[in-house]
């Protein structure tokens, strides 16, 4: 299949990643755009753009037929999604499909099968990996003092069509459970548009590890190694990096193997990334669900193996076989990236959309930076607070650490608050330093965060 021209349906730094990576192909540029991005960053470097709604994502970035239209009427080839807003819709990709556009990422059945985490757990079981014990669909809060009498507190309180933290609640009394669950329930509802909530036992002292995956339609499936997300503030990942600290080689085989047979198992096409949850205290691992599309955090992926994930996305698409089998892919060194927010943690991490009045990211070997912001350029309040990713490479993980606070120390923004200061007082925080992290770190750290920086500035 020929790809020519494709429409990026999204915006930001995966728009700039996505172009590049198209420029680098020799496919021609068309991105869609809001009515507040009109002379974004990704709109100078495009082809051209079309406008596809007024600044509120759910009258443009969200809305899957202005975003078909758009690529009809500029003869597109092919869409790509980037990550969040559409990327995991099987709307979108059956839109596609049914108007003989090129979908870049997997099959509609594929994307709606493993957004139910429901239909996704009963797969990983069916393909023989370990899941956390559970339940299926919880329809009352009865029910589910019931489930978790039975398979014992604390518990995860899921929604089934969730992600990104929303809908997500962790019970350890049963006195909690209808409180919980009218809450779970209702942000399930407004974020998703489907209250459904499923239950998990909780891990307390957990990693959270995802495997990189590429399946092509002749059967192929590789995987590029394990990345490791455990630094996060209420779910949302702060700090990525590859390969995996502190786990045995026998535990990373076995999540690399896991993911592979899912994904081999489903028949899975294009970029997709199957996510665990490790148990630290019993050495186990866990299947938590399979993103159906490219990650925020792939660069730390690209870093340690030389492959350029989002060319791959489209080379896949193209209807082409993998280039390159599982003996191929070569790990080598440590690559770690910081997500650097528009945010003031100072008051509990609240948006500072505005304008950038200076902007000096660092340079240097083994630096990169993705993002789409420079000075002059205003962070608009209608979106995500990501402005940049900061990602460093090193020899080993003790380098790339030393290297990513000398980046962050070297990092300069004015206009707006960022969390530059608050990932620096995470990576050099000796547990991090030494790799003995959990889900829950962040939580921890934020009190010692705020208690140093109120005495720095008493001082």
């Amino acid at each position: 299949m020929k790809v020519s021209r494709v429409l990026i349906a999204n915006r930001g730094e995966i728009a700039v990643r996505i172009i590049r990576a198209c420029q680098a192909l020799g496919i021609e540029t068309v991105l869609a755009v809001s009515d507040a991005d009109r002379d974004s960053l990704a709109a100078r470097l495009a082809g051209r753009t079309i406008c596809i709604g007024s600044a509120s994502a759910t009258d443009s970035y969200l809305n899957y037929k202005a975003v078909v239209t758009a690529a009809l009427a500029t003869q597109s080839d092919a869409l790509h999604p980037g990550y969040g807003f559409l990327a995991e819709s099987p709307e979108l990709a059956q839109a596609c499909s049914d108007n003989g556009v090129i979908f870049v990422g997997p099959k509609p059945e594929q994307i709606r099968q493993m957004g139910n985490k429901i239909q996704a757990r009963i797969l990983a079981r069916l393909y023989g990996l370990p899941t956390l014990p559970g339940s299926e669909k919880v329809t009352s809060y009865k029910e589910a003092v019931e489930i978790g009498k039975r398979i014992g507190l604390p518990l995860m309180m899921k929604a089934a069509a969730g992600g990104g933290g929303r809908g997500m609640k962790v019970v350890t009394d049963i006195s909690d459970m209808q409180q919980m669950f009218t809450s779970a329930s209702g942000e399930a509802r407004a974020a998703f548009g489907d209250d459904t909530l499923y239950l998990e036992r909780f891990i307390s002292n957990a990693r959270h590890i995802e495997v990189q995956v590429l399946g092509d339609s002749f059967g192929n499936v590789i995987h590029l190694g394990e990345r490791d997300c455990s630094l996060q503030r209420r779910h949302q990942k702060l700090v990525e990096e590859a390969p995996a600290p502190n786990i045995s080689e026998k535990l990373r085989e076995e999540i690399r193997q896991a993911a592979v047979t899912l994904a081999r198992n489903y028949g899975y096409e294009n970029a997709g990334t199957v996510e665990f949850i490790v148990d630290q205290d019993a050495g186990t691992f866990f299947f938590l669900e399979m993103n159906t599309r490219i990650q925020v955090e792939h660069p730390v992926t690209e870093m340690i193996t030389g492959i350029d994930l989002v060319q791959e996305q489209f080379r896949i698409a193209r209807g082409e076989a993998l280039r390159f089998a599982q003996s191929d892919v070569i790990f080598r060194g440590h690559a770690i990236e910081c997500r650097i927010n528009a945010e003031l943690p100072q008051q509990g991490f609240r948006p500072s959309p505005g304008l950038i009045t200076e902007w000096l990211p660092p340079q240097g070997p083994n630096i990169r930076l993705d993002t789409h912001c420079y000075a002059g350029y205003t962070v608009p309040m209608f979106y995500d607070s990501m402005v940049a990713k900061l990602i460093v490479y090193g020899t080993d993980r003790a380098e790339a650490v030393q290297r990513m606070l000398r980046a962050l120390e070297q990092f300069s923004v004015a206009g707006i608050d960022t969390t530059i200061a608050f990932q620096h007082f995470a990576v050099s925080h000796p547990d991090f330093m030494t790799g003995k992290v959990n889900t829950h770190l962040v939580e921890d750290l934020i009190p010692q965060m705020l208690a140093a920086v109120n005495s720095r500035q008493s001082a």
